[in-house]
């Protein structure tokens, strides 16, 4: 089974992507989470992508591809995945059904998540992180045991800049700028299921589960 996740900020990607992985044995692979690792590990990869990361910039996609293909190939990719965070760009999508055309695989289904923007605002507002560990808390419906300290390791939530709602908006529009082009192509081949955010995890999530239940993968 091998699926992509898309969703604007907000939307739940990387909590439903390791549902999926948990619930249906595939591997969830987080571009973000691997570029971190790579960049904390001072790899060659990491330390060509830090050069970008520290400017505030996009990492070029012929850095995000080399550590796709990497991950690819790991023997745990062999079952499927659930990708999220990527592709991000027409270059990055070709470069990924090049992947899977050279392997004789295919892309099973394209879950796209809908949220409001005044709900992502919402969210996001009240969105905290640990400087530490990066574990992700909400003040409303997912808060720390003891204020703005981390249950897991004990150091300070933060809110990201990024994250606050004069910021949050422009990254709305940038991010459906971007996925615009992708969703198109996915959708002329029929592998895109919307999917309606709203609500609780469990409720969003039996959505999801139901959709992929409707195909059998191959």
């Amino acid at each position: 089974m091998r699926l992509i996740i898309f969703g604007p900020p907000g939307s739940g990607k990387g909590t439903y992507s390791h549902m999926i992985s948990k619930i249906y044995g595939i591997p969830h692979i987080s571009t973000g989470d691997i570029l971190r690792e790579h960049i904390l590990k001072k790899t060659e990869l990491g330390l060509k992508a830090s050069v970008y990361v520290e400017k505030g910039i996009y990492v070029p996609d012929e850095i995000i591809n080399e550590i796709i293909n990497e991950r690819l190939k790991q023997n745990d990719c062999n079952k499927g995945f659930v990708l999220d965070g990527y592709p991000r760009t027409i270059g990055q999508l070709n470069f990924l059904e090049k992947i899977l055309r050279n392997s004789n695989k295919s892309l099973n289904l394209v879950i796209n998540i809908h949220v409001s923007e005044n709900e992502i605002i919402k969210r996001l507002s009240f969105r905290r992180v640990c400087s530490n560990c990066n574990a992700i808390y909400n003040l409303i419906n997912k808060p720390p045991k003891i204020d703005e300290i981390c249950d897991i390791c004990g150091s300070k939530l933060i809110q990201r800049d990024d994250d606050k709602p004069e910021v949050i908006k422009n990254r709305l529009r940038v991010y459906m700028d971007e996925t615009k082009p992708l969703l198109d192509h996915y959708l002329k081949q029929g592998k895109v299921v919307e999917i309606d955010g709203e609500g609780s995890i469990e409720e969003v999530f039996k959505r999801i589960k139901e959709a992929i239940n409707k195909f059998n993968p191959t």
